[in-house]
């Protein structure tokens, strides 16, 4: 290869990776970080369509929602469904700081819990640890 066509093709693959470098940190720097309160939980029995080869038929699933009312009185959810880990540590009433660049809620008081999210890769962590287990970030207590 010719000294002039590495060059260009070093700043090609140079110019994709600060492309994509920018793209990123524009998306991380549009999260805004926020703090507010839960107001609401909710369970609902839904069902929904699946289609397999052999036809269409119903599945049943709960969906548990959490809702939460940010100081500036914008409403936000998060859903899950047949799984009640986050509805069952979120109690009505907690004071929360949901971190934008994050993308995730952090509880102020977590005195009285078993259980810490990472606020990192949000994996399920015991109260005592000071690092996730899976990623080895420190929890925020």
């Amino acid at each position: 290869m010719d000294n002039p066509e590495a060059l260009y093709i070093g700043l090609g693959i140079g110019g994709m990776f600060l492309a994509i470098a920018l793209y990123s940190i524009i998306g991380k720097s549009r999260g805004a970080t926020w703090d507010g309160v839960v107001v609401d939980k909710k369970i609902e029995k839904k069902t929904r369509k699946k289609h397999s080869d052999d036809g269409v038929y119903r599945v049943r699933y709960k969906l548990y929602t959490v809702v939460f009312k940010a100081e500036s009185g914008k409403i936000y959810e998060i859903n899950a469904e047949d799984d009640d880990t986050v509805y069952n540590y979120y109690q009505i009433g907690d004071k929360v700081r949901h971190h934008g660049r994050l993308n995730t809620k952090e509880k102020y008081d977590k005195s009285g819990d078993d259980i810490i999210f990472c606020n990192a890769c949000a994996y399920l962590n015991d109260i005592k640890d000071n690092y996730c287990i899976k990623c080895n970030c420190p929890l925020l207590k």
